[in-house]
């Protein structure tokens, strides 16, 4: 069965309800064989493959109206919207760890400096020695939580006051709240970043909402998605647990649908046991329009391109970036490597471009050494 199809086959729902709030898986998967997650190890008989269901460690994508109470801090203030940050609300960011690099070469940088608060003062003073590089990375490792959220407003904020217009999210993810991936998601559609999922990454459930976000997304990390499930459920039948969750799958394939993504990734959180987890391979995640360049930004960018920067320019940067898909991103090859061939690639398609130098591709890797074996390969 073709792509095409097997999206056509899959069922649409259709009840609408208002007002529930989701979560999704918070632990990592049971891989097995050891095999090594996000840093984390689990022990079991054999790797699992992407295209593999294999089981969850606990619970599954949780939804439930006593969990509403628990947004806090910007995304309350916010209400969904994509106002900025409320500085006057203090943020605790207790659902995992963040750290700032202005170095896109993590191989020899690592993570960057961890992030002391949320507070303006502190976010300024990590992120302005990013200034001169006009690149500012963000590593998260926790849960897609409101305070993940208020993350990602105010690096925004702060981004944008000091100019910094390049922004990289590092994430590893096993998931959190339906909703809060929407929410951060709108504010990275809006602000211009490239999303990694690096290889000792994961990012499952609804950290896929986040990803598929990302105006460039680099990949070599698991990626999956499990059915959601209702915290404090009422339901007695399957039909009342379906109309209960059928407004945030609504909302999520409207989400979906902006973002250049396939609704057949909210199908599949529907479909897939919240015990189990389902890893998507490289295909799909083409398929599905999360890996790579974000379709919905590209149509967005390609007559403004051409107006600002001439027809060959535009061209050129499509045409590369075609090569960069086939050529650097390959699921078999870690993000640093990746990022080392499409910095090779870029000089045999003229970039950077001194008539419009920051309109090219990949200027988030400005500055970044290149690696001689990828130059072999980008010539390839």
């Amino acid at each position: 069965m073709t792509p095409r199809r097997w999206l056509d086959a899959v069922p649409l729902l259709s009840i609408p309800l208002l007002g529930l709030l989701l979560v999704a898986c918070d632990g990592r998967p049971q891989v097995e064989s050891g095999a090594q997650y996000g840093g984390s190890q689990t022990s079991a008989d054999h790797d699992p493959q992407a295209g593999e269901t294999v089981p969850a460690e606990e619970g599954g994508a949780e939804a439930g109206a006593a969990a509403m109470g628990a947004e806090d801090g910007d995304a309350a203030a916010a209400g969904g919207g994509l106002r900025g940050p409320d500085w006057e609300t203090e943020v605790a960011l207790a659902s995992g760890r963040a750290s700032i690099a202005c170095e896109q070469d993590y191989a020899t940088a690592g993570n960057g400096s961890p992030l002391a608060s949320l507070e303006r003062e502190d976010l300024e003073a990590a992120i302005a020695p990013c200034v001169e590089g006009g690149a500012v990375r963000v590593h998260y490792r926790g849960k897609i939580a409101s305070d993940f959220t208020s993350l990602i407003q105010r690096v925004v904020a702060v981004a944008d006051e000091l100019g910094i217009g390049n922004r990289v999210l590092d994430i590893d993810s096993s998931g959190g709240r339906i909703e809060d991936g929407i929410r951060a998601g709108d504010a990275i559609a809006e602000s211009g970043w490239t999303v990694w999922v690096r290889e000792d990454a994961v990012c499952h459930s609804a950290c896929v909402l986040v990803l598929a976000s990302g105006d460039m997304r680099l990949i070599a990390g698991a990626v999956g998605v499990h059915r959601m499930m209702r915290v404090g459920s009422a339901a007695t039948s399957r039909a009342e647990l379906n109309q209960e969750l059928q407004a945030v799958y609504e909302e999520m394939k409207t989400y979906l649908q902006r973002n250049g993504a396939a609704v057949v990734v909210a199908d599949l959180m529907m479909t897939v046991p919240n015990q189990s987890l389902r890893l998507l391979t490289a295909d799909e995640l083409e398929w599905f329009g999360l890996a790579g360049r974000n379709a919905a930004e590209d149509d967005l960018q390609r007559i403004e391109l051409a107006r600002r920067c001439g027809d060959d320019f535009a061209r050129r940067k499509e045409a590369f970036y075609r090569a960069f898909d086939k050529r650097c991103a390959t699921s078999e090859d870690a993000v640093e490597d990746m990022n080392s061939c499409g910095l090779a690639l870029r000089e045999q398609y003229g970039f950077p471009d001194e008539a419009c130098p920051d309109d090219g591709p990949l200027l988030e890797l400005d500055g970044m050494p290149q690696v001689a074996a990828t130059e072999d390969r980008a010539s390839a």
